[in-house]
Formats: C-alpha cells, structure tokens, sequence
C-alpha cells in the first residue's frame, strides 16, 4: 500500500511539477499559474513552521527551482544558480521593502511561535506569488528579446504581490492542510 502511495505520489509530481513543461492539456500560461500556485502553497506551508530565519535558506532554493520551472515552461534553459541570480536582481530593483519583510516575519516567529507562523502564510504566499509572476514576465520579456525596466518590474511586483497575499488569505485553510501532511 505505501509502494503503490509513493507511486502515485511521484507520478503527480512528475505531471505537476517536473515535467509540466511537455503536458499538452495545458496552455503554457495555465502551467505557469499551475506551477506559481503550487510553489506558493509549498512555502506558505513552510512558514507555517516556527523556525526564525530559516526560511529564507529553505524558501529562496524552492523559489529558484520555481523560476526553473518557470523558464522550462516558456522555453528557456535557466540554471539554480541563474534562477538564484535572477530573483536577487528582481528583489534588487523591488528594494528594501523586501528585506524588511523578513524581517518582520522572523520576528513574529520570534515573539508569537504558533501564531507567528500562521499569521505569515499569506504573506510568504503573497511574495512567493509576487516572486514567481515578476519571473515569469522577465523571462517573456527575455525570450522575446527584451528587458523588462525597473518601472516595468515594480509595477509587475506592486500588482502580484497584492494579488498574491489576497490570493493566500483564500488559501490559508488549504495551506495548513499541508503543512500539517509535511
């Protein structure tokens, strides 16, 4: 019973995630919001856990392998490290904004451990949200021969991470589901 579980397990994995970039069920935009989502609830879920600071060495891996995917999906070869360097770039131009939030969520851990952790998912979902669609509008720009201003990057932050952390709230209960399985 547990073989046939991990089958399945890995199977869905493959199709949602590894190799989502060969589905033709999908238009590649419906991957790419598949695969936004998917990153987002996984590290909401990760916040859940009361461990200050650690997130962002277990988060900023995830969003990397995020925008991987991401690349894959819009026919872009990008490595980890090119992923890792592209979000540093994108959080570059969005500011400060950025590290005074985890900031803040450290120490919401820090002085409320449960409730600190819970009161964060919409946030990291929201970002991770925000991370993956500014990514991905790069990447379109990229593979279209362009690059996208410091304007064109701030409005496209400014908008998903709105639409992210409201996103999230609607997603806090699924969230928690599982980051209870994990």
């Amino acid at each position: 019973m547990t073989k046939n579980l991990l089958s399945r397990a890995r199977a869905k994995l493959e199709r949602e995630v590894l190799e989502i970039e060969h589905r033709t069920d999908l238009t590649d935009q419906q991957k790419v919001d598949k695969i936004i989502v998917i990153f987002s609830v996984g590290c909401g879920a990760i916040a859940v856990q009361p461990i200050p600071f650690a997130d962002i060495f277990i988060l900023t891996p995830l969003q990397a392998y995020m925008g991987q995917r991401l690349a894959a999906i819009r026919g872009l070869k990008l490595s980890e490290q090119q992923a890792t360097d592209l979000i540093k770039q994108l959080m570059g131009v969005v500011g400060m904004g950025l590290v005074a939030q985890q900031l803040g969520i450290a120490a919401a851990k820090i002085l409320f451990p449960i409730f600190g952790g819970v009161a964060t998912v919409p946030v990291v979902f929201g970002l991770t949200y925000a991370i993956g669609n500014v990514m991905d509008k790069y990447i379109v720009a990229k593979v279209a021969g362009r690059t996208m201003t410091p304007d064109e990057i701030k409005k496209a932050w400014k908008d998903a991470k709105k639409s992210g952390e409201a996103e999230g709230k609607r997603r806090q209960e699924e969230i928690r589901r599982n980051a209870d399985q994990g």
